[in-house]
């Protein structure tokens, strides 16, 4: 029989030195630690350095000290409290964390809370009234039966907000392109499109 070719094996003998080491490394518990800071060759590194900043959120002023990297829909949510924006995919799609900044809606998913920083935020819980006066979004959403589970119907307040200040009498199609951005799965846009119109026709 010819020599087999290749690398050679490593020589152990049972309890050598080789065998003790691959056992000795098998049990050993995971590095902890600080992480270390995120790099890549040329890019900028990430840290955890906290930045201080100052918003408003629904008429109250808010001073925090955050993370750089820290999105704004977490920061109302987690710091601020504000549950009402909803977090759904994360990467600007469905709409349901739309927050109106500076009175545009936008997603709170896509913006750094650092970049919100001296600016004016609204949320849905900035709608209503108080507790016995819904806004007329609302209360138009509530009559014409414009949503079932919820988790959509915040996003599309805060779009809708938005839209009808800008277009005050718009028409069925108008609407239609205004909640383009807004995903819902549960009620096929027709009671939503039906609400929004009634909330128009209450608003002028």
């Amino acid at each position: 029989e010819p020599p087999r070719r290749g690398r050679p094996r490593a020589l152990t003998r049972p309890g050598g030195p080789t065998e003790r080491r691959t056992a000795a490394r098998s049990r050993e518990p995971p590095r902890r630690g600080r992480p270390r800071a995120l790099t890549r060759p040329g890019g900028p590194t990430v840290t955890d350095e906290r930045h201080p900043i100052k918003v408003t959120v629904n008429g109250c002023s808010y001073a925090r000290s955050v993370e750089a990297r820290l999105l704004l829909s977490d920061f109302i949510r987690h710091e601020l409290g504000l549950t009402g924006t909803h977090v759904g995919c994360e990467h600007g799609v469905c709409g349901a964390c739309t927050i109106l900044l500076e009175g545009a809606p936008m997603r709170a998913c896509l913006l750094f809370a650092v970049q919100a920083n001296g600016r004016t935020i609204e949320t849905v819980e900035g709608l209503a009234v108080d507790r016995q006066r819904l806004h007329p979004l609302q209360e138009a959403f509530r009559d014409a039966h414009g949503l079932q589970c919820g988790f959509c119907t915040p996003g599309i307040l805060m779009t809708m907000k938005a839209f009808l200040a800008r277009h005050p009498q718009p028409t069925d199609d108008d609407i239609r392109e205004a909640l383009s951005g807004n995903l819902c799965r549960c009620t096929g846009y027709q009671h939503i499109v039906a609400a929004v119109r009634l909330a128009a026709e209450r608003m002028r």
